[in-house]
């Protein structure tokens, strides 16, 4: 077998590309970690204090035994701490992200403030932190779903083949990505591309919400499934939500909404391109009737 040390910083950056190709998200420590007890144990560090005071049990209550192999498993407690613990979602995450995103005056403040922020389980899985790209000041906003693997690996949203296509269904409109603002409602990847927990989309509300806020888009146009369903509340398809106007209201300001399917819906089923393709009129009408359609 060959070892790393006997490879070239090229033959090694095109070694961890063809893992990241293959779908690796995860490399193996020197000694095996048990994330099962590690994280039976942060849960037990939450609970109150006087549960560890609870009465022995009565006598002749049979009592469960701990499995043979768990003497051998190394306490958590006892490995060093070498980088950031999966953060529990809870209550306090989601007060701590509110109050995070409020104190971002500008979406730069914001970015940085999202960088930083280490209250959300997905971050820690994630490579990457995506924020809005593109013109703040052009009055239109496209916000997708949750980062796909090539957002996370590139860094930008909309990146990959899908984004490749967006761009398509962009021009197709008279815009292209750098003539609006793009960004994801969830700004790190979930692991396997699995869809957020509802504790996850309640501490990443505020930070989509504080940059829309801060944006202040005169129009949004939604980009696939979960996208639609968390800005419209509804639990619907993206065939029951695309193509009708709605309005999001954010903080003072209340936005014009339309919802259509997500470019990786297109690849993945071509014969919807013509319901995508009546929702990218109905939004380019709307641009036009607000004067935010550059020639």
């Amino acid at each position: 077998m060959i070892s790393a040390n006997d490879l070239s910083p090229a033959e090694l950056a095109a070694l961890l590309h063809f893992h990241a190709d293959a779908g690796v998200e995860w490399l193996l420590e020197e000694e095996a970690i048990d994330r099962f007890a590690e994280f039976e144990a942060m849960k037990a560090a939450r609970r109150p204090a006087t549960a560890a005071q609870q009465e022995s049990p009565v006598a002749g209550e049979r009592q469960i035994s701990p499995r043979p192999n768990a003497a051998a498993r190394p306490a958590p407690a006892e490995r060093a701490t070498s980088g950031p613990q999966p953060a529990i979602p809870d209550g306090e995450a989601v007060q701590q992200a509110r109050f995070v995103a409020e104190s971002a005056r500008s979406l730069g403040e914001l970015k940085t403030a999202i960088e930083a922020f280490n209250g959300c389980n997905l971050k820690h899985s994630a490579r990457s932190t995506i924020f809005a790209d593109g013109d703040a000041e052009s009055g239109i906003m496209v916000i997708g779903s949750a980062p796909s693997a090539e957002d996370d690996r590139e860094g930008t949203p909309f990146s990959g083949k899908s984004g490749q296509l967006f761009d398509k269904m962009l021009a197709s409109i008279g815009l292209t990505r750098s003539s609006v603002l793009l960004t994801q409602v969830i700004p790190w990847r979930p692991p396997g591309n699995r869809a957020p927990s509802a504790a996850e989309m309640d501490i990443c509300r505020p930070f989509i919400e504080r940059q829309i806020a801060l944006a202040e888009p005169r129009v949004i146009l939604l980009l696939g499934n979960f996208s639609a369903r968390f800005f419209f509340g509804e639990n619907d398809t993206i065939h029951g939500l695309r193509g009708r106007w709605r309005e999001i209201a954010v903080a003072e300001h209340v936005i014009p909404a339309i919802a259509s399917l997500h470019p990786q819906d297109l690849l993945t089923a071509p014969v919807n391109k013509r319901l995508a393709w009546n929702d990218l009129l109905a939004f380019q009408a709307r641009l036009k009737s607000l004067s935010l359609l550059r020639n």
